[in-house]
């Protein structure tokens, strides 16, 4: 698979889309808002998407400027034109946020070392553990990385990395489709720097439903946890991305 292929998979798994290919949503199960306007590249070419709420001149402009794009793959600082894609987005208010991030090959990996437990859930000591939690609710340190206090939000399939029966990190589907997942980590943070994102990373792509999809791990530029997940993983950069909400 070519990396311009696995770009547009990526794009595929990572929103919902009208019929006129507008961005309507996101692909992820509490279908959350669409950001107004996408852009991601790799070595190879670059791919947009726009949201519905922007009128059809504005969504032509946005295009004409990314066709001037070279490839995006900055690892730090956006597209040539950024600033150019806030002023359309937003032309009558303050600039918008724009999110850049990095984003990873993610491969199939038998382990990472780190000492903790890992449990998957697809396995009855998986179902066990969910049973346990929608009994008693999910532990505070899990609710200060903003989880609700129920199960609804570990989205399958997922990998939990327990410390001395204590919830260290989770791995989950943030984003799935028929091609492609896109995973989300999150890791305690008294716990961090330990390995523990890494290694429920990498088995949460032991997973039986991802055997035949195209997997991805993302990075806020910013965030360096989550790059130093990437980092330990070895994981090679596909690209970089770009969202104004």
């Amino acid at each position: 698979m070519t990396d311009a292929e696995r770009l547009a998979i990526q794009r595929q798994t990572n929103h919902l889309f009208t019929p006129e290919g507008r961005m309507l949503h996101t692909n992820s199960p509490d279908r959350s808002a669409a950001p107004r306007f996408c852009f991601s590249g790799c070595r190879t070419g670059n791919l947009s998407a726009i949201g519905w709420q922007l009128p059809e001149s504005v969504a032509n402009r946005l295009l004409a400027l990314t066709a001037e794009e070279p490839p995006f793959v900055a690892e730090n600082g956006g597209p040539v034109n950024l600033d150019q894609y806030l002023a359309l987005v937003a032309p009558d208010g303050p600039p918008p946020v724009a999110r850049l991030g990095v984003t990873y090959v993610l491969l199939r990996r038998s382990r990472f070392d780190a000492q903790v437990r890992l449990v998957h859930s697809h396995t009855q000591t998986g179902k066990d553990l969910l049973a346990r939690l929608a009994e008693f609710g999910l532990p505070p340190r899990l609710l200060d990385l903003n989880f609700r206090d129920d199960i609804s939000e570990l989205w399958p399939p997922w990998c939990v990395g327990l410390v001395d029966g204590e919830i260290a990190s989770i791995a989950f589907a943030a984003r799935l489709s028929a091609s492609g997942a896109e995973v989300g980590v999150a890791t305690i943070r008294s716990m961090r720097g330990r390995g523990y994102g890494a290694a429920v990373t990498a088995g949460w792509t032991r997973s039986p439903l991802l055997k035949r999809r195209a997997l991805f791990y993302s990075a806020a530029q910013a965030n360096r946890s989550s790059r130093a997940v990437a980092a330990r993983l070895g994981l090679r950069q596909l690209g970089a991305t770009l969202e104004i909400g």
